[in-house]
Order: structure tokens, then sequence, then C-alpha cells
């Protein structure tokens, strides 16, 4: 999988939001998105996903993802959006099986590839236990963990997230973080847009640092998790302590 962009400009509201932004990525890794509020994350991943307009180029293994037949892109790109919801009263099995939806003939009921994928899905979001639940009894954290299931259960080579940990408890936040290193060491990328720089940190393989809707920093944690760079891009002083699965960044005061 190599995903390249280039040149790529983005408006919305009439505002632009990124700016001529160049970034190459390839292979099985974890890849974090991070930066302040409202310097382009979202925005990216979206116009990745093709949701979006803009102007530039964005190609998945040279193909330009305009040219990309939407079913054909809908089981090479998986995306969960951001405060993702569920409103209808579906099981957790079945709502997961949702993600099979791009791989299935019209009424043609899933296989058996299909229920395998299911619960990988399942076991690598932590929902097994709660398969027969209706999703709208669930909690907002219960039911963030299942949405992300049905993203996993595409298992499309490239999977797009947003925010994915952030209405999640401690516990369940390392069991997602475990999960997408999982995800992407089966021979997928996975791009997170992450505020928590200690999980980023730790748990992904590259960070791409935004900023002012461009790429102000690329390449691995501690390289892009610098102080200097903190204070540049965050506006705090941060204690970046530790390395590897030990890194912490700790903010200590804004500037």
């Amino acid at each position: 999988m190599r995903l390249a962009i280039a040149n790529l400009h983005a408006s919305l509201g009439g505002a632009r939001v990124l700016r001529d932004l160049t970034l190459t990525l390839e292979g099985n890794h974890f890849i974090g998105l991070i930066g302040p509020n409202g310097v382009g994350k979202t925005t990216l991943i979206r116009a990745i996903a093709g949701l979006i307009p803009f102007e530039g180029a964005i190609t998945l293994d040279a193909a330009p993802i305009a040219s990309i037949p939407p079913r054909t892109r809908a089981r090479q790109i998986a995306y969960l959006a951001q405060g993702a919801e569920s409103h209808w009263p579906l099981s957790v099995t079945r709502l997961v099986a949702l993600g099979r939806l791009p791989h299935l003939e019209p009424f043609r009921k899933p296989q058996a590839e299909d229920e395998a994928a299911i619960a990988r899905a399942m076991q690598l979001a932590d929902v097994e236990t709660m398969r027969t639940r209706d999703v709208l009894t669930l909690s907002g954290g219960e039911r963030a963990r299942v949405l992300l299931a049905r993203a996993l259960a595409v298992e499309a080579p490239l999977l797009l997230v947003d925010e994915p940990v952030a209405a999640l408890d401690p516990y369940h936040q390392i069991g997602v973080m475990e999960g997408l290193v999982a995800y992407a060491r089966a021979g997928r990328m996975v791009i997170a847009v992450l505020h928590d720089l200690s999980l980023a940190a730790r748990y992904c393989d590259r960070l791409v640092m935004l900023n002012d809707g461009n790429v102000f920093a690329d390449g691995a944690p501690a390289d892009v998790l610098t102080p200097a760079n903190l204070r540049e891009v965050y506006r705090v002083n941060a204690e970046v302590t530790g390395e590897g699965r030990a890194m912490t960044v700790r903010p200590t005061g804004q500037i």
C-alpha cells in the first residue's frame, strides 16, 4: 500500500484548511496524525477517503482515488469518523457485520470468510462479550468500540480513524491502540487522528504533525515529539521522557 498526496489544497466553509500539503505514506504501518485543533487533521483524512472536494492529487498505489470505482474504494479504504453514531436498534454483531457490505454481491449472505472477518474485528475492538446486545443500550464508550469493530471488519488495506480513543477509559484506550497495531501488522496501513501524545508516541510507528494546514514534522515519534516542536506547534512547554512503549509527553505550561 502506497498513499501519495501532492500539492493538496482543501477548503471548508470558504476557509482554506489545507495548503499545498505533500506527503507519502507506505507499508504496513500505524501512522498517527497529530497537531492542535483546527490544523486540518480531519480534513486530510476526509480528503483521503474521497469525502470532500480538493485540489491536488491523492493516489492509492498510483491510482487517483477519484478514478477508483466507489465499490472498489469501499473495499480498499475503511473510514471511522470522529464521534460516529448508530441510530438503529441493531445487535452488536449485526452492526459489525455491516462492515462486510463492500465485499458482498447484492442479496448474497455473508460467507465463512465474512464471518471470520467479523469475529476478528470484534476481538480486536474487545466487543465480543456484548455481541447480542442492542447497540442503543450501550454506553458511549462501548458504542465507539463497536463502530470501530465495524470499520475493522472491512479489512481494508487502508484504515482511517478519527480520534478512536477519545471516548474511552484508559483500559480500553490501550486495548484499542493494541488492536490498531495488530491490524497494521497484518499487512495494512492505519492512519489515526490522535490527541493523546503519549499514546501516539508509544504505539505509532510514525507521526505526522500538522500545523497551519501543512506538514510541520514527519518521522519517528522521538523525532517529532520534541520540546521545540511542541512549543512551536502546540504552544506549550512539555517534558518528553522515556522511549518506545515507555515514552511520555507531559505538558507543563502554556507559552
